[in-house]
C-alpha cells in the first residue's frame, strides 16, 4: 500500500495534465503536414515509433511493464480503437466537411461530457464546481475557435470526435488502475501500430512520407508518446471529471501554435478564449475536498496502488 498523495504529487498531476494537453492541441497543427498521406499508413507508422520509444524509456529507467491479462484486453483495444484510431480519423474526415473552428469548438465539450459521466460510472454525483468549470472552458473554447460552419456530415463527424476523445480517457480509468499509465501506453500503441498496418494494407496504396511528412510524423510521435503517459498518471491522481477540464488546452494551445508558425493571424477572441479556458481550469479544480479512494501512479516505484487520499471532485 502506498502512502498518500502529497501536495507536490498533485501539482505534478495538474502540471502533467496541462503540458499533456498542450502538447497535443499544439501537435494539431503539424498533423496538418500529413493531410495528404495516407490515413492508416501514417498512424500505422507514429504509433509504432510511438512504442519504440516507450519501450527504450521504460527500459533506461527500469521501469516495471505489466503485461495484460484477458480482462485487460477489450479495454485496450477499446481506448485504441476509440481514443487513437477512431479520433484521428474522425478529426481528418471532420475539417473535409467543416471548418476547423467548429471542430474545435465542439471537441471543446468534451470536458463537459467528462465531468458528468466519469462521476456516474463510480456511482456518485458530478461536482458542481467542476461542472461548471467545464462549462466555462466549453464557453471559451467556442470564442477561441469563433464557431464555424460545416456542410454534409460535418457536424456529426466533429461530434463523434468529441465523443471519441471523451472515450480515450473514460474507457482507460480501469485498466489505468491495473497496469500503470507506462504499461498501458505501451500496448496501446503496440495495437494501434498493428491494427493501423492492417487497415492500411486493406484500403491504401503503399508509399513512403517526403521528407516535410517524416518530420512531422516523428514530431508527432513524440508528442504522442509524451502526452499519452503524462495524462493518464494525470487521470489517476486528480480523477476523469477534474482533469477532463484541462482538455480546453488543446484547442488554446493549437491557436497559440497556429500564430506563431503563421497558420492564422492572432484574433482578440482568441486570446479572450485562452482566458477563458484558463479560468475555467481552475474553477474546475478546485472542487470540494472529499475522502475517496483513488489509484495513483508511485512516479519513483513505477506501480500502481489504491490510496486512501483527501482529493476534489
Amino acid at each position: 500500500m502506498l502512502g498518500p498523495v502529497t501536495f507536490s504529487e498533485h501539482r505534478f498531476a495538474i502540471t502533467g495534465g496541462l503540458l499533456a494537453a498542450a502538447m497535443v492541441g499544439g501537435s494539431v497543427p503539424i498533423s496538418g503536414l500529413l493531410v495528404d498521406f495516407p490515413l492508416f499508413t501514417g498512424q500505422s507508422v507514429r504509433y509504432a515509433i510511438g512504442a519504440v520509444l516507450i519501450a527504450l524509456w521504460a527500459y533506461g529507467r527500469r521501469a516495471r511493464i505489466k503485461l495484460p491479462k484477458l480482462r485487460d484486453v477489450p479495454a485496450l483495444v477499446t481506448v485504441v480503437v476509440v481514443g487513437m484510431l477512431g479520433f484521428n480519423a474522425a478529426m481528418i474526415g471532420a475539417q473535409r466537411f467543416a471548418e476547423p473552428g467548429l471542430v474545435a469548438a465542439v471537441l471543446g465539450g468534451s470536458p463537459l461530457v467528462l465531468a458528468t459521466v466519469a462521476p456516474l460510472l463510480t456511482r456518485r454525483r458530478p461536482a458542481v464546481r467542476t461542472l461548471l468549470g467545464a462549462g466555462v472552458v466549453v464557453s471559451g473554447v467556442v470564442v477561441l475557435s469563433g464557431g464555424g460552419s460545416w456542410t454534409g456530415p460535418g457536424l456529426v463527424l466533429a461530434v463523434v470526435t468529441m465523443l471519441s476523445e471523451a472515450g480515450f480517457t473514460l474507457f482507460a480509468v480501469g485498466v489505468v488502475g491495473r497496469l500503470g499509465g507506462l504499461s498501458v501506453a505501451l500496448w496501446c500503441h503496440v495495437i494501434a501500430a498493428v491494427g493501423g498496418a492492417v487497415l492500411a494494407g486493406v484500403f491504401e496504396p503503399v508509399r513512403g512520407p517526403s521528407g516535410r511528412e517524416t518530420a512531422a510524423l516523428l514530431t508527432v510521435a513524440v508528442l504522442t508518446v509524451v502526452a499519452f503517459v503524462l495524462w493518464y498518471q494525470s487521470v489517476a491522481v486528480l480523477g476523469a471529471d477534474r482533469a477532463g477540464v484541462l482538455i480546453g488546452m488543446m484547442p488554446a494551445a493549437g491557436f497559440a501554435v497556429s500564430v506563431v508558425v503563421g497558420a492564422q493571424s492572432f484574433r482578440w477572441s482568441g486570446l479572450a478564449g485562452v482566458v477563458m479556458v484558463g479560468v475555467g481550469c481552475v474553477i474546475g479544480l478546485l472542487a470540494p475536498r472529499r475522502r475517496a479512494e483513488v489509484v495513483a501512479v508511485a512516479p519513483k516505484q513505477n506501480d500502481v496502488g489504491v490510496l486512501r487520499v483527501d482529493t476534489d471532485g
